[in-house]
């Protein structure tokens, strides 16, 4: 019917599920905060110290954001 078009269409929870995610996403990487990076740090080491002598101390992963380009930047220190 016509006015069916002016009525409000019920979102599914997947649905909005998807769009508060979007939302969290979008203000992780607007405040340039990363909440994984602690996370991919000690999985890092845990790899790379099967296979080279590192100091677990001196590993630095960043995240930086120029403009629209976001850098993943990961030091290790080999001994």
């Amino acid at each position: 019917m016509f006015l069916d078009f002016f009525k409000k269409k019920k979102k599914s929870s997947a649905q909005r599920a998807k769009e508060r995610l979007q939302i969290i996403l979008a203000h992780e990487r607007a405040t340039n905060k990363a909440p994984f990076l602690d996370d991919l740090r000690k999985d890092l080491i845990k790899v790379v110290a099967k296979y080279v002598d590192i100091d677990p101390e001196s590993i630095d992963v960043t995240l930086q954001k120029d403009n629209s380009i976001e850098v993943l930047e990961i030091n290790i220190p080999i001994k």
